[in-house]
Order: structure tokens, then C-alpha cells, then sequence
């Protein structure tokens, strides 16, 4: 079915990525999981960088290779199907925090703050989510206000993905109190180091270990206005344009964890044996075989749907938002089956679909909850029937 779906070019790229990911990430993908090391995983983007594997969706004279979404869900894909944590990391900082630098940033950032990123030389983030904001952004706290020829921000963000390692961050903040927050919204580059900035903590996950995700504080820190992404106030079409690709992305990422576990419960149920038969000849273990293929393969469609629709630069916002929820979904029932057919073995650490399924459940969260992302879909529809 990959050749109907691919074209030759993106099959051969996909084996090129495999090839790397197998050789580079899978022999190391125990000790990341195992002892959280972060930097693991930044040697690891930084040789993606090397390859040019982190630049498919940017020009060349950025360094990118102008491949486009087609390219970066096979990325998002391969690496997440060896090592989750790890793509969660590459993607806040190639795509979620790169992409609105790349989008809205004028030429001198783009130099200074996103060619660093493309080659893997540094990390990006991108600051969203606060103690009292996840879905609704309109109640966003932190605040940037301007003094001669900075701006002072203050507020907090909180499960900031590579927050406390990153070397630059895309941060939101209110720069205008007196209008409603999606009409007073900036958003601003704020580098390492920056004093005022602080990392309150990581936090200790249920999965996606050795990424890092934080709570950080911005207390009085000096921002030159010319970090600020395009115009004042004009923040949140920044943000609401860099989603409809996170979202497009999380769902390949999603693919990863449902490839992994799907392929250990094929070669398990054909080899183990119950009552003198192969438990695959057993319907209550063939039939979630045959469910779980069609998931993944409707998850694969929607997925490049929404990937070949943003490289047309078509709007996409209903088909990132369903590819998004319906992989994420897959890749939990997925992982939850395979772990059901292995049974006991599956509880264990012998095999990784534990680690796909803790894995798989924050991305029915991040990116958008799937109850957000419901109310979305159906707004959507609404609109194309003119209601």
C-alpha cells in the first residue's frame, strides 16, 4: 500500500531514515528510556542535523532540504517507532518552535534563530501551556510589557517539551491587557541564560522518558524588541498557524507507537503456543490483529491527507485535527491489544509494548486533548455546511 501512498522518492527516504534510526537511535534507546539522559537524545538530533533529516520542511539557504510534511511525518514516524521521547524532543524544537520563527520571523532571526536548529547545533521550545492554561489560551497569564527598547516578561509556562534544555525558546505572552487575549497576544525569542528566566523543575512522567518537559518562571527578563515574532499582538495567528502541523506530526509520531507494537504481537501470536495451536489460530487474538491493521492503515491515510494538504499550503485544520485524534487513539488501543496478547510478557520490560502504551497516552493530551480536538473537528464541519 506504501506505493500507492508514496512516491518512489519518499519510499527510498524512508528506508534511508530507517537504516539511520536503526543504527544510531534503536542501540541506545534502552539506556535513554533508562536513565532519562537527555543529552543521548541532543547527540542524537544533533547527528540528525548532520544528515539533514531535521530540515524537511525549510528552504535551503536555512539549511532545510524544502522536502516538505510528506517527509516529515516518515521522520516523525521511524524515529517514534524506536524512540518516543526522542521525536517528541526533535519536534518541539524542529517544527514547533522552528516553524514560527520560520513562518513570521523577519531574515536576521531567521539567520540567528532557526539555521542553529535546522543543523542540530541547538534545541528549540516552544512556550504555551500555564498553571491555568492548557485548552483555553485565552486565559493566558504571562505577560510581556515594553520598556524603551525591550520587553519585560513575567508569568510562568508550564510542561514546556526540552524546556529546561533548550537553547531557545518561542514564548507567548499578553502585550496588550485591554482587549480580548487572541487580539493583545506576542510572541517573543527568548535565549538561554536570559537572567529573570528560570527552570522551576522537570517533571517525572509516566512515559516519554529522557525527554524533558518543564516548569519554568520568567521574572522581569529583558527581551530586545527585536526578538519579538512579527507584529505586536499579532501572537495568536502565530500560534494557531503552527498547530495544524504540530498536530499533523503527532499523529505520524502516533503511527511509531502503533507500528512497534503491532509488529511484536504479529511474530509473538505466531510463535507462541497454547492448546497444541498458535495463538494467532484463536479469533480473540487474530481478530485484534485484523482491527488493529485497519487502524492503522485509516490512521496512515488521514495522516498524509493532512501532510499533502499543508505542502499545497491548503487549509488543513479539519484534517490535522482528525488524523491527530484518531492515530493518537489508535496507537493506545494498539499498544493496549498487543500488551492483552502477550499476556503476561507484555506487563514485562523483555518486550517494548509497555513502552509503546505509557508512551502513546500523553498524546491523547498534548497537542490538543481529544475532547478539544472533537469540539474542533465538529466546528469544522458545521462551517462547511454554512452553519
Amino acid at each position: 500500500m506504501s506505493s500507492v501512498l508514496f512516491t518512489d522518492a519518499e519510499t527510498k527516504f524512508r528506508d534511508e531514515v530507517r537504516k539511520f534510526v536503526g543504527s544510531e537511535l534503536a542501540p541506545i534507546s534502552d539506556e535513554i528510556e533508562r536513565k532519562e539522559d537527555f543529552m543521548l537524545i541532543r547527540k542524537f538530533i544533533a547527528s540528525m542535523g548532520k544528515k539533514g533529516f531535521l530540515g524537511s520542511c525549510y528552504p535551503a539557504k536555512y539549511g532545510g532540504t524544502e522536502k516538505g510534511m510528506a517527509y516529515e511525518i516518515i521522520v516523525a514516524e521511524e524515529v517514534s517507532a524506536v524512540n518516543p521521547g526522542t521525536d517528541m524532543s526533535r519536534t518541539a524544537s524542529t517544527l514547533f518552535y522552528s516553524m514560527p520563527v520560520f513562518k513570521f520571523g523577519n531574515e536576521e532571526q531567521k539567520k540567528k534563530y532557526l539555521v542553529p536548529i535546522i543543523k542540530g547545533e541547538k534545541i528549540g521550545a516552544i512556550g504555551i501551556t500555564e498553571p491555568d492554561v492548557g485548552s483555553d489560551t485565552a486565559g493566558m497569564k504571562t505577560k510581556a510589557k515594553r520598556d524603551g527598547n525591550d520587553y519585560l516578561i513575567n508569568g510562568e509556562k508550564r510542561f514546556i517539551t526540552n524546556g529546561s534544555q533548550a537553547d531557545l525558546l518561542c514564548v507567548f505572552a499578553i502585550t496588550n491587557t485591554n482587549v480580548h487575549p487572541h487580539q493583545g497576544m506576542s510572541a517573543f525569542i527568548l535565549e538561554k541564560g536570559m537572567r529573570g528566566f528560570t527552570v522551576v523543575k522537570d517533571y517525572e512522567l509516566l512515559g516519554q522518558r529522557g525527554a524533558k518537559v518543564s516548569h519554568l518562571n520568567f521574572e522581569n527578563v529583558r527581551v530586545p524588541k527585536e526578538n519579538l515574532i512579527g507584529k505586536e499582538n499579532d501572537g495568536f495567528r502565530v500560534l494557531m498557524d503552527e498547530l495544524d502541523r504540530e498536530r499533523a506530526t503527532i499523529a505520524a509520531q502516533a503511527l511509531g507507537y502503533a507500528r512497534t507494537p503491532f509488529e511484536v504481537a504479529i511474530k509473538y501470536s505466531n510463535e507462541r503456543v497454547q492448546f497444541d495451536k498458535k495463538i494467532r489460530n484463536f479469533e480473540g487474538v487474530s481478530f485484534k490483529i485484523a482491527e488493529a491493521a485497519t487502524k492503522i492503515e485509516a490512521a496512515k491515510l488521514l495522516t498524509l491527507q493532512a501532510a499533502r494538504m499543508l505542502d499545497k499550503d491548503m487549509p488543513a485544520t479539519k484534517q490535522a485535527t482528525m488524523a491527530k485524534m484518531y492515530a493518537t487513539e489508535v496507537a493506545f488501543e494498539v499498544a493496549n491489544d498487543a500488551l492483552q496478547i502477550l499476556g503476561g510478557m507484555g506487563y514485562t520490560k523483555e518486550y517494548p509494548v509497555e513502552r509503546m502504551l505509557r508512551d502513546s497516552r500523553l498524546m491523547m493530551i498534548g497537542g490538543g486533548t481529544a475532547e478539544i480536538l472533537r469540539f474542533l473537528i465538529q466546528r469544522e464541519v458545521y462551517k462547511e455546511f454554512g452553519y
